[in-house]
């Protein structure tokens, strides 16, 4: 038997199966599979591809596989599938610190304590005014006092709020940017960029998601719009 790897019938595009793999119908060598052989002889016209002989019962040959033959086959097939298996693993490993840029997702800080609320920034007075808001985000984090700073205050002036809104169209999230990238809220600036988001562990562990408001990636994203966090962080 050929060490080849390809077995896919030419014709049908088919992987053969192991009888066929002895089954040579021409005396040029040209291998197909026993059906389309057959589809060939019985309704069409009985000619060789890529010969053209007339095939001939006489000339058909067929080498029935050893066992030995047939258990080298089955063993290779399942080497080959464990190492796309691992393959696949190590890639989707290499993901784990990789960020995607979310066309449809908007990032803004520095907005003002008082229009952190979600009924507030889907207002068409606000973001609502772009296009449609499928989800709003809003986290909150305590600012860092500098050395020396008094720890009176307001606690809202030590909060630090991360916007994430995410539209229905990509369009709509390119128009938010470009107007709110800049301007200024409660005399402070506002920085507004696309979002990012990572992949899901689940689909990192080949595992389906059992969260169907998950936020995370479950399929491979552009490598254009890939990152790693190193990438992000040094701007």
């Amino acid at each position: 038997m050929s060490d080849r790897e390809d077995w896919d019938c030419p014709l049908c595009l088919e992987e053969m199966d192991l009888s066929d793999r002895g089954f040579k119908p021409c005396e040029c060598g040209y291998q197909i599979c026993r059906f389309c052989w057959h589809h060939i002889k019985e309704e069409l016209n009985d000619k060789c591809p890529a010969c053209r002989r007339l095939y001939s019962e006489q000339t058909v040959q067929f080498t029935p596989i050893t066992p030995e033959e047939m258990a080298r086959i089955r063993n290779a097939k399942r080497a080959k599938a464990r190492e796309k298996k691992e393959a696949e693993s190590a890639n989707r490993r290499q993901l784990q610190n990789m960020r995607v840029v979310q066309k449809n997702l908007v990032y803004v800080i520095g907005l003002s304590p008082r229009l952190a609320n979600e009924e507030t920034l889907r207002q068409h007075e606000y973001f609502g005014q772009f296009g449609k808001i499928t989800k709003v985000v809003i986290n909150k984090r305590l600012n860092q006092p500098t050395t020396g700073a008094s720890s009176s205050g307001s606690s809202a002036q030590n909060v630090n709020y991360g916007i994430y809104i995410t539209y229905a169209r990509k369009d709509d999230a390119a128009r938010a940017i470009t107007a709110v990238d800049g301007s200024l809220s409660d005399g402070k600036p506002l920085k507004a960029t696309f979002g990012t988001t990572k992949y899901c562990t689940y689909y990192l562990r080949h595992i389906p998601c059992q969260n169907p408001n998950c936020m995370y990636l479950h399929e491979p994203g552009q490598e254009a719009d890939s990152y790693t966090k190193e990438d992000l962080a040094s701007g």
